[in-house]
């Protein structure tokens, strides 16, 4: 995570060294877009990938391109039968006449419950659409009386089982876990494990030929005992990421609906919805089950993920069938439950979708890459020093003319340089590479989940880490969303809200009619309801900004539902983020029409021609009335309150098509206190500090947005704060010009949010995340390299669109997703660095000792070890680190930089030379430098040297906790898995050599050669500092308590 320079230089720095060709290599087959990847890119890297041991494990954690054109073909098959029943059968169903049907009776056991119609039927009714079966039944009043349910009431609680077990659950069929053998068995398919166990059974058999019981068996039996421990230990840490992945598969699939039940409007998950619940749909809202249609208003249903067909349907009396699995794209109403679970189509589809996975990440497949150029040459020394051991015993055997003479001995010796040679293949295929990745994500994404982050694709984790622009939404993210009336300006005053005395205050200023005319505006106008709860009290179910206006008007003495009865509602035209207004017609019981209108202040002030006076008359509104109610928003804005105009129309007509846009009445100007939330301004302070720039994008007036986002730090006076359609009518070059200095946009329509993200990508080369909470936010959240929505405020559509789900809808959130987002990028670096260096020495040494002596320093079993340390303990300790305060205060990583940077080859290469040195002249010179003599002496020395090796491993991960800094303890005690899989591997290293002798080819050493083993190990610490201070580039230092400053002032620019 080197900060970012020319990627020129980097290619000169190494282009003569032919290993660093590895990045150009990597680019060419082994580079994929982090989001909506091509089919062609998918398939080139897999054919690249040549050397692997054990395929069902390397790819489990990549897409199943095959299975997922299986279910593309298949969910295209259910889009046209869907399509045909749509289409076709019901202009079928025109034709048959409804008099001879017969008279329709339910089985013996729907009786019994006491329902009158059967669960294949009432979800055969809703696929087909057949309008004249549903009319047999009695249209939808009848169908409640057959199920047995109350159109005011909803379902009683009590009844929910019963409903269950006639009419089914809302789940649909999922394949079911990998159990924990089913790990084991992955792992037993590693094609080296094999080959060694078949070489172990015969050295066994080989062994008891010409040694006896038990001795014969020893060598073998070593193999096999290693093999069980490495294949327990992968099977236990595979099992255990599956079971992180699997609770954040629960968390994704968590949806609530709002439902009417036993009298009272309430939120339930949609798994617990049950045929005959009352279910109420808003703008943005998924369709949880098939139903029909009962009352609403403009709802427009997009159809497309289940038929295909672009066009939503307008819901209606006349047209009242909702699929499961649709979405809302305009409009609210209320569904009766028809069919749930696999009695839907969407149940049916998903089941197909489950097949085929999840894209894998670019780093994941980068290290595919690095693993499969590393195994190429590791098989090339295998099979060297394969070569190398046989021409040697051959030679030797000739010059004894001995080669005609052949022993079981001389077999079970040609065994064992093969078993050698393969035990290399295993260590030199760094498999753990790209499956690192995999487990550094699932804890990464297992901990943002207790953090409140909930990361929908595996890839939005680690494109987070090079996230340099974060475009976020004002309202609920840098705000609490807790929002208050805090003023209001009324004829020509105005009033602070501030508890009881005050409302007194303003009731006792105005007049009862201005006073009746406002509560009217608020309760007839909302999209939310005020129900009675469980307790008895009053409750305000709907969006922060509708409660506290409903809120205001129940502390001003207005009833809900006494206004609401006192007039009908005619027609309602729902809120948007375009639109940016909500208005409803209602009937009075006066008679006439009233129109009612809200939303953004200068908007509807452009709407309105009149405005109530003091006295409840309605009055022209004059230019210089204009100006001045103006200033009062302005100046409400100025204060961080959010402002909205309340408005009203008469008219003697019911109004057919879209409702009038001019001719209103300003009835009240309200400003809204939303609180910035508390930690912000640091969060916006440690965004800047890691080189990431926040730009705010809200629909908010102007002058609130710029006060609240100098209250965040965001705005800066060198800034630009542009609304909307300013932006919206710039040309491209004015736009390159413009854009860098943008910090704030206003007013924006979220078309405005995808143009900014798109240019931020494309014209600057921005990792760009983007929040979004809306339906029609999706496009932004979409094109972004990183869409994050809104858990509390967000729509199910736009959550479908996003990678990431910020479930608490806060800013800090966010900024722990890129710290954690930096921590796996590192991580995984550390991991390469640590693994890189041991495949370097183990193979060197293993191929020169076999050239030089014509046996190899290192057995088969004390190499399973040796890979046991590198690869999966190792991946456990280095991948799972927790971000350290320093990740947050130097730059992002760019795009297309390499990933094993100039630092990481420095300190492979010069830890390899040190390690190689040592185990070299203990390998040919040993013995007299040890002073070992008698018998046993070449045991002790291979048994030194493997102990040396091993606790230069040992030190060498701790070393590549830090690739920069010379302190690298700080924090370690912080990361309690790094220092158990410490522990764990030193005492385990002691009981191989002490204990286990007999099966790993070793003997107990002297408390001087252990202390010896320690101290060689010990200064690779020290040669890591050496190399710490050698600059990568010429005439620049590193910095070595802390990383390099980000760049500030001219130097930025």
């Amino acid at each position: 995570m080197e900060p970012s320079g020319s990627s020129a230089e980097r290619k000169d720095s190494f282009s003569a060294l032919p290993i660093f060709g590895m990045e150009d290599f990597l680019r060419e087959s082994f580079d994929i877009q982090p989001k909506n990847s091509s089919q062609e890119a998918l398939r080139k890297w897999r054919s690249a990938v040549s050397v692997v041991k054990n395929r069902r494990r390397r790819f489990r954690h990549t897409a199943d391109l095959d299975k997922r054109d299986e279910a593309e073909k298949k969910k295209l098959g259910i889009q046209e039968k869907i399509r045909v029943a749509l289409y076709v059968q019901k202009a079928a169903l025109q034709f048959i006449d409804a008099g001879n049907q017969v008279e329709y009776v339910p089985s013996e056991e729907t009786r019994k419950a006491g329902y009158g119609i059967e669960p294949e039927e009432l979800a055969s009714i809703g696929h087909s659409h057949d309008s004249k079966r549903l009319k047999l039944h009695g249209g939808v009043d009848g169908i409640a009386k057959k199920i047995k349910v109350s159109l005011d009431r909803g379902v009683c609680s009590s009844e929910l089982p019963l409903r269950q077990k006639i009419y089914g659950f809302n789940r649909y069929v999922e394949k079911p876990p990998r159990s924990f053998w089913m790990f084991v068995w992955d792992a037993l398919q590693d094609l080296t494990l094999i080959i060694l166990m078949v070489c172990a059974v015969v050295s066994v058999g080989v062994g008891l030929a010409t040694e006896g019981w038990p001795k014969g068996i020893y060598d073998g039996l070593g193999i096999i005992i290693s093999i069980f421990l490495v294949v327990m230990v992968t099977a236990i840490s595979d099992y255990k990421q599956s079971l992180q992945f699997k609770d954040l598969d629960k968390e994704k699939k968590k949806i609530n609906v709002q439902v009417t039940r036993d009298g009272s409007r309430q939120k339930v998950s949609i798994y617990d919805l049950v045929v005959g619940d009352i279910v109420h749909l808003s703008i943005g809202d998924q369709v949880p089950a098939d139903g029909i249609f009962i009352s609403g208003y403009s709802l427009e249903i997009d159809e497309s993920s289940l038929s295909g067909e672009p066009e939503p349907v307008h819901a209606s009396p006349e047209k009242p069938f909702l699929l499961s699995g649709t979405k809302v794209q305009d409009g609210s109403g209320k569904v009766l439950v028809t069919a749930v679970g696999m009695r839907t189509e969407w149940g049916r589809l998903m089941e197909t979708l489950s097949e085929g996975g999840e894209d894998e990440t670019p780093l994941q497949v980068k290290l595919n890459g690095v693993a499969t150029i590393i195994g190429k040459i590791g098989l090339a020394f295998a099979v060297l020093t394969f070569l190398v051991l046989t021409a040697r015993f051959l030679v030797e055997k000739g010059l004894n003319n001995d080669l005609t003479k052949w022993s079981s001995s001389d077999a079970l010796k040609l065994l064992d340089f093969f078993a050698t040679a393969v035990t290399i293949i295993v260590v030199a295929v760094p498999e753990g590479l790209p499956l690192a990745v995999t487990l550094s994500l699932a804890f990464a994404m297992k901990k943002l989940m207790d953090d409140r982050a909930l990361v929908r694709h595996l890839s939005a984790c680690e494109t987070m880490g090079s996230a340099s622009c974060i475009c976020t939404d004002k309202t609920g993210t840098l705000t609490t969303n807790h929002m208050v009336v805090d003023k209001i300006w009324m004829g020509d005053e105005t009033k602070v809200i501030k508890g009881n005395d005050s409302i007194d205050a303003v009731k006792s200023a105005l007049s009862e009619g201005v006073v009746q005319i406002l509560l009217q505006a608020i309760f007839q106008n909302t999209s939310s309801e005020v129900v009675r709860g469980k307790d008895g009290k009053n409750h305000i179910l709907g969006t922060p900004t509708e409660s506290a206006l409903l809120e205001f008007g129940l502390l001003m003495g207005g009833d809900f539902d006494a206004q609401r009865g006192e007039s009908k509602i005619v027609k309602v035209e729902p809120f948007n983020s375009v639109k940016k207004k909500m208005s409803v017609l209602v009937a009075l019981s006066t008679g006439g029409f009233r129109l009612f209108c809200k939303g953004a202040s200068e908007i509807i002030l452009g709407m309105c021609d009149k405005i109530v006076d003091n006295k409840g008359e309605a009055v022209p509104l004059s230019e210089e009335r204009i100006i001045s109610v103006m200033g009062i928003i302005n100046g409400f804005a100025c204060e961080a309150l959010r402002t909205l105009c309340l408005a009203y129309k008469d008219t003697d007509e019911s109004l057919n098509g879209d409702l009038p846009a001019d001719g209103y009445t300003l009835i009240v100007v309200v400003g809204i206190k939303d609180p910035v939330r508390p930690g912000v301004r640091e969060a916006v302070q440690t965004c800047l500090a890691a080189g990431i720039t926040v730009r705010m994008v809200t629909g908010d007036n102007i002058n609130t947005a710029k006060a609240i986002a100098k209250e965040c730090g965001i705005l800066t006076d060198d800034g630009l704060a542009i609304e909307g359609p300013d932006f919206r009518s710039k040309s491209p070059e004015e736009m390159k010009k413009l854009i860098p200095r943008i910090q704030v946009m206003a007013r924006s329509l979220p078309l405005d949010k995808h143009t900014l993200v798109t240019r931020l990508r494309t014209m600057f080369g921005e990792v760009v995340a983007v929040t979004g909470d809306g339906t029609n936010d999706a496009p932004a959240l979409h094109e972004s390299d990183i869409g994050l929505a809104m858990g509390i405020a967000g729509t199910e559509v736009a959550k479908e669109n996003a990678d990431v789900i910020i479930m608490d809808d806060n800013f800090k959130t966010i900024v722990n997703v890129a710290r954690w987002g930096r921590a796996v990028y590192i991580n995984i670096q550390k991991f390469v660095q640590f693994q890189l260096t041991v495949n370097v020495v183990a193979l060197m040494i293993n191929f020169v000792s076999a050239c030089i002596t014509g046996s190899a320093p290192l057995t088969a079993v004390q190499l399973l070890w040796v890979n046991m340390i590198m690869d999966t303990l190792g991946a456990l300790a280095l991948a799972t680190e927790p971000p350290n305060d320093g990740l947050m205060n130097r730059p992002p990583v760019g795009r297309g930089v390499n990933f094993i940077t100039r630092i990481m080859w420095k300190n492979i290469i010069g830890q390899s030379i040190y390690q190689l040195a040592v185990l070299g002249v203990l390998e040919f010179d040993g013995k007299k430098l040890l002073r070992l003599t008698g018998s046993d002496a070449t045991a002790v020395l291979n048994t030194f040297i493997f102990n040396t090796f091993v606790f230069c491993q040992v030190f060498n991960e701790i070393n590549s906790r830090d690739m920069e800094r010379i302190n690298v303890f700080r924090g370690m005690f912080n990361s309690w898995v790094f220092v158990a899989v410490m522990v764990a591997t030193v005492a385990f290293q002691i009981i191989i050599v002490e204990f286990l002798g007999t099966f790993a080819s070793t003997v107990p050493l002297s408390w001087q050669l252990w202390l010896l083993s320690i101290l060689i190990g010990f200064v690779s610490m020290i040669v890591a500092v050496i190399l710490k201070c050698i600059p990568v580039e010429p005439g620049k230092r590193n910095s070595h308590d802390g990383y390099e400053a980000l760049p500030s002032g001219p130097e930025l620019a």
